[in-house]
């Protein structure tokens, strides 16, 4: 409605896109507007005589994020946060329990995850048979500092909440939505990826042993998650409130 009121009203249009693929209304009105910011000029689905356009920002954070800590390294505490998005994700619930046992069984376990208000009862009496230290929550606009006590993620790859753990060095997995319109959610893991801040796993070819594989695997792998922190560090230095 905004940008067909600019169109009515002759007033100058600018357009955000966050994500790695143009949104269907910003493809729409990508003619009309001045410029249209975004985090990389190599956006998908951009006619390539509107490139021009872009103009390049840095990840656009809540101010909290710019007063919190980085996120820690991972030592013989394994603060694990899992996010689904504001909705939570379902596959998220089931599909990680198993890796989380496990986990649990060489290390020391911390868990921070979103979940819906149907699962949290029922996810929170799991977690407390299992002996499983963990913290629930429906949506936390207090991301920042959960995201900040923890020192690896299992999470969407929605643009906002990847700049978010970017910006804090917090290394994740992420699993991208495979129905997501444009299959933008991968295309936004796979940017960070090609940087090296992340791990990816395809939700349509993954089980329970594979997820709980890549946990370990990332855990002793302490290079490689140090390189990943370092990445991330490198990529967001410029990015100041």
């Amino acid at each position: 409605p905004l940008c067909l009121a600019s169109k009515i009203l002759n007033t100058k249009l600018f357009l955000f896109e966050p994500n790695m693929v143009l949104g269907r209304s910003n493809k729409f009105f990508i003619k009309s507007c001045v410029k249209i910011f975004c985090y990389s000029d190599k956006i998908k689905n951009l006619p390539d005589k509107y490139i021009s356009k872009i103009s390049v920002i840095p990840a656009l954070l809540r101010k909290k994020f710019y007063n919190v800590k980085k996120a820690n390294t991972i030592d013989n505490n394994i603060n694990l946060l899992i996010i689904g998005g504001s909705q939570g994700a379902k596959i998220f619930d089931t599909l990680i329990k198993s890796s989380i046992i496990e986990l649990s069984k060489k290390n020391k376990l911390k868990i921070y995850q979103q979940t819906n208000l149907v699962n949290f009862e029922k996810l929170k009496k799991f977690y407390k048979d299992k002996n499983i230290e963990c913290e629930l929550f429906d949506f936390n606009e207090d991301i920042s500092n959960l995201m900040s006590k923890s020192n690896i993620c299992i999470t969407r790859a929605g643009a906002s909440t990847l700049a978010e753990l970017v910006f804090l060095n917090l290394p994740y997995l992420v699993i991208p939505l495979p129905t997501s319109k444009d299959n933008h959610q991968f295309e936004n893991a796979f940017f960070y990826n090609k940087i090296g801040c992340n791990w990816i796993l395809n939700q349509n070819e993954i089980n329970e042993e594979a997820v709980a594989n890549k946990l370990f695997n990332i855990i002793d792998n302490k290079n490689e998650f140090l390189a990943k922190k370092i990445n991330m560090k490198n990529f967001s230095y410029q990015n100041t409130w």
